[in-house]
């Protein structure tokens, strides 16, 4: 009678073990060690998309990439505002210094459309984070003042080149945004901006042959 009862108990333990082995391999996490299956959890601020999670350098905070600005968009908005910059103050110079009408009316409207066009490009440098800039370059502080020495036809003749040249400059800049911004205000603001800036270069243009001043255009 004691070895049945013994071997019975032996077969209720056997069974309970072997029901309880079954139910771990079938749990999410699987039996420990097993190597497959495991769904651990990260804590929280661990993994993009959980609660507290921060997000890595140049990701969101889903882990996709791309929430840092493109270092080309805030190079070319960096560009523009200081090239305004530049058009407003010669803008007015000539305004002032100019003796001929036909410079001082597109002087007018350059200085008019240049505040307009960095209004535009304000709120995308805030959002991308744009540093003001920080003046002329060497060469911009150079130009102004070789212009602040002159007077007369020899302003006007020096005016056209200085524009015209920067106008060369921000049109090419302006296409090249146009297509290949990353960021799509930028690119928006690149295609409806590069029509403005290239007819006032092709206004000057106009200008300069009235003039008979030479320009990088009229060389080629």
């Amino acid at each position: 009678m004691a070895k049945k009862l013994t071997s019975k108990l032996l077969l209720l333990s056997a069974g309970a073990m072997l029901t309880g082995a079954l139910l771990a391999a079938q749990s999410p996490g699987g039996m420990p060690g097993s190597g497959g299956g495991s769904t651990q959890q990260p804590a929280p601020g661990t993994a993009p998309g959980y609660p507290g999670a921060q997000p890595m350098p140049g990701t969101d905070v889903n882990g996709y990439p791309g929430s840092q600005p493109s270092g080309i968009d805030q190079a070319f908005i960096r560009q523009m505002i200081e090239s305004d910059a530049i058009e407003v103050q010669l803008g007015q110079m000539a305004q002032e210094k100019s003796q001929s009408d036909d410079v001082k009316m597109f002087a007018q409207k350059t200085v008019e459309n240049r505040k307009r066009l960095d209004d535009q490009l304000a709120p995308l440098a805030k959002r991308l984070d744009v540093s003001e800039a920080k003046g002329p370059g060497k060469k911009d502080k150079q130009e102004i003042a070789k212009l602040q020495a002159l007077s007369g036809p020899q302003f006007d003749e020096e005016y056209i080149r200085a524009v015209e040249k920067g106008h060369e400059k921000d049109v090419k800049s302006m296409k090249q945004a146009a297509s290949s911004a990353q960021d799509p205000g930028v690119q928006r603001a690149a295609q409806a901006d590069a029509p403005i800036i290239e007819q006032h270069l092709q206004a000057i243009q106009k200008i300069a042959q009235a003039h008979n001043v030479q320009t990088d255009e009229s060389k080629k």
